[in-house]
C-alpha cells in the first residue's frame, strides 16, 4: 500500500479546504496510522477495507476523542477523496463522548496567580486570556492592530472554524497592555516569541499558565484552555446573559454555552438540598 500518496491525497484536500495547519497534521496523522494498521494485517489498498473492518479497528479505541478524530479522518478520505463514503460509513456512528465538567478555578485562585505574578509579558498574557476568554491560537495571533479602544473591543480575525467575532476590551487591562508595550515594543503581533520569532508560541503559554498555577500553590489541574472555562463560569456567576457569553466566545450553539451554567457555583451552592428539613442532631 502507497501509504505516503493516500495521505498526500488527504492533506491536498485538507488544505484546499483552508483546515488549520494543526488540524491537517491531526487528520493525516489518524490516517496514517490507520493505513498502518492494515497494511501490517496484508490489505494493500485503501479501497479493499471494508465498513466492518473499519468497526472492528474503531472498536480498540477506547478513548471516545480519539476514537472520534479517527472516524473523522477516515471518513473525510472516503467519502471526499474516494467517494465511497456513503457506502462505507452507513453504518458507522462516532461514540458516545464523556460529558466531563471542566473543574474550573474560584476568581479568589485566579486573583492568587495574578498576585504572584511579576513577569509583565507573562501578566499580561494570562490578564488577556482571563479578561476575554481567548482560545491560546487566538492569543499569539492577536495582532495590535485588532485592539479596539474607541470601541473598546478586540478583533478575533479567524477564530476557530474560521470565523470572526468581537470580545471585551475592558479598561483596567489598558494600563497592563500600556506598559507591556512600553517595554517590549513588539511591532505586529502582541506577543512576540523568543529568539526572533514573531509569535510566541502556544507551548510557551501553557508554561506560563502552568508556572503560575504551581507559584499560586493552585492544587487543581490547571491549563491554557481552562482560563477560558473559568471566563466564562465567572461570566455566569456575576449574571451575564448566556447568549451574549455565546456571541463573545464564538460558539456555534448555545448548548455549548451552557457547559458554565451546570458549573457555575453561585447556581449549584444555593440549590436547597432536602436534607435542610432533616433534624440531623435530634440525639446529641
Amino acid at each position: 500500500m502507497n501509504i505516503s500518496d493516500n495521505v498526500s491525497k488527504l492533506r491536498n484536500y485538507l488544505e484546499f479546504r483552508k483546515y488549520s495547519e494543526n488540524s491537517i497534521k491531526s487528520y493525516c496523522s489518524n490516517f496514517t496510522g490507520f493505513l498502518v494498521y492494515f497494511e501490517r494485517n496484508g490489505i494493500t489498498h485503501p479501497d479493499r477495507i471494508n465498513s466492518e473492518m473499519i468497526i472492528d479497528f474503531l472498536k480498540k479505541i477506547n478513548e471516545p476523542s480519539t476514537h472520534s478524530a479517527y472516524h473523522s479522518a477516515i471518513k473525510i478520505y472516503y467519502k471526499k477523496i474516494a467517494h465511497i463514503g456513503i457506502e462505507k460509513f452507513k453504518y458507522i456512528e462516532r461514540p458516545k463522548r464523556n460529558k466531563k465538567l471542566p473543574i474550573v478555578l474560584s476568581q479568589d485562585e485566579i486573583q492568587k496567580m495574578f498576585s504572584v505574578c511579576e513577569n509583565l509579558k507573562h501578566k499580561t498574557i494570562f490578564a488577556l486570556l482571563y479578561a476575554c476568554g481567548l482560545r491560546v491560537s487566538e492569543l499569539i495571533n492577536l495582532r495590535w492592530q485588532n485592539i479596539d479602544r474607541s470601541r473598546m473591543i478586540i478583533n478575533i480575525i479567524a477564530g476557530k472554524g474560521k470565523k470572526d467575532r468581537q470580545v471585551m476590551l475592558p479598561k483596567n487591562i489598558i494600563p497592563l497592555l500600556e506598559n507591556y508595550y512600553r517595554e517590549y515594543k513588539s511591532k505586529e503581533f502582541v506577543f512576540n516569541g523568543q529568539n526572533k520569532s514573531p509569535q510566541y508560541s502556544a507551548k510557551s503559554v501553557g508554561e506560563v499558565v502552568k508556572q503560575l498555577a504551581n507559584k499560586a500553590e493552585i492544587n487543581k489541574r490547571t491549563y491554557t484552555h481552562l482560563i477560558r472555562h473559568c471566563t466564562g463560569t465567572h461570566l455566569v456567576e456575576n449574571g451575564t446573559d448566556i447568549n451574549l457569553i455565546q456571541k463573545i466566545f464564538g460558539h456555534s450553539s448555545v448548548k455549548t454555552t451552557n457547559i458554565y451554567t451546570h458549573i457555575s457555583h453561585n447556581l449549584i451552592s444555593k440549590i436547597n438540598s432536602p436534607i435542610n428539613n432533616i433534624d440531623l442532631y435530634n440525639n446529641y
